[in-house]
């Protein structure tokens, strides 16, 4: 029985490998400056590779270094704590990148990476990286820029968890999703729409807490829930409330 269940597990793990073209890494941001003859140099660097929808890619505390390009999919960052409460960082589409900071500094994985969709992914080893850091400065400029984008954004998270209300956090989340879906300026439809737990672990609250703040901002015609769609339709108020508590 324990070995059925091992092959089980092990097949669950295992990766579809991909051979990987110029065309492929087209629309990786960090490349996208790139001709078709470089990307074509650095796919030969890369290794492709399917991975199935809630499967791992990085483990917390693993010491591979590789980065990792996302060609299609989507991929979740989290932590978990030690009595297994999930945290998620972030949600990364295809065209991000991931793993830099391994890469980038030799220390093991900060956070777990699962596939939230059937992705393909190319990596890249750590050594070949910084080979192509020294050799390419476009891609060495995008990733300074991606850097101090994450050091921003994690400067904001730090605030706002040391000064906001669960509701205010509630909101501010919803703002940046709002922002990464924009519509028509004042719209954004978010699909699928993400799970109150998803929110939840976000902001490190409690499903119930995003429950409520919902029913409240339904109530108020900012948002929506549709057909496994988030619809929030006044971001510009949205906006200004997350504003008026921040001061900025």
């Amino acid at each position: 029985m324990s070995a059925a269940k091992s092959t089980r597990k092990s097949a669950t793990n295992r990766t579809v490998p991909v051979e990987l073209t110029a065309e492929s890494l087209v629309g990786v941001a960090v490349f996208r400056r790139l001709s078709a003859t470089s990307r074509g140099e650095l796919a030969a660097l890369c290794q492709g590779r399917r991975y199935a929808a809630q499967q791992r890619v990085l483990s917390h505390k693993d010491d591979s270094g590789d980065v990792y390009f996302i060609i299609s999919g989507k991929v979740r960052v989290t932590i978990y704590s030690v009595g297994g409460k999930e945290i998620t960082f972030r949600d990364q589409a295809a065209g991000e990148m991931f793993g830099e900071l391994g890469a980038i500094d030799g220390e093991p994985r900060s956070a777990h990476v699962m596939a939230l969709e059937d992705s393909l992914l190319a990596s890249m080893s750590r050594e070949k990286f910084w080979q192509v850091l020294g050799s390419y400065p476009e891609v060495a400029e995008f990733t300074l820029k991606r850097l101090a984008t994450l050091v921003r954004l994690l400067s904001g998270r730090v605030f706002e968890f040391s000064t906001l209300a669960v509701r205010n956090r509630i909101h501010a989340e919803l703002l940046r999703l709002a922002r990464e879906h924009l519509q028509d300026g004042n719209t954004a439809t978010i699909s699928p729409s993400p799970t109150h737990a998803d929110i939840a672990s976000r902001i490190s609250t409690h499903r119930e807490a995003v429950t409520r703040e919902y029913h409240d901002l339904v109530q108020a015609g900012i948002i929506d829930q549709r057909r496994g769609e988030l619809v929030i339709h006044d971001v510009a108020r949205l906006e200004t409330m997350v504003r008026e508590v921040m001061g900025n």
